[in-house]
């Protein structure tokens, strides 16, 4: 039973990650670099780089996205 919650836990960071990823990607007020630097954050450290990501980031109405 302990694997399977190990399982449940890693699928959830991956999903978590991917989103922030596509959040990054899909962000008009981010250069390239600046994409290109948080997905690199988020894919090298999931857990951590993720956190920091939905932290650093500005909120919707920051912005004017939809």
């Amino acid at each position: 039973m302990g694997l399977a919650w190990l399982w449940v836990v890693m699928l959830l960071v991956v999903v978590i990650s991917l989103a922030a990823i596509i959040d990054a990607v899909r962000r008009k007020d981010l250069t390239g670099g600046a994409k290109a630097l948080w997905i690199l954050v988020i894919v090298i450290l999931p857990v951590v780089g993720t956190i920091i990501y939905v932290i650093a980031r500005p909120k919707i109405s920051d912005y004017g996205g939809v």
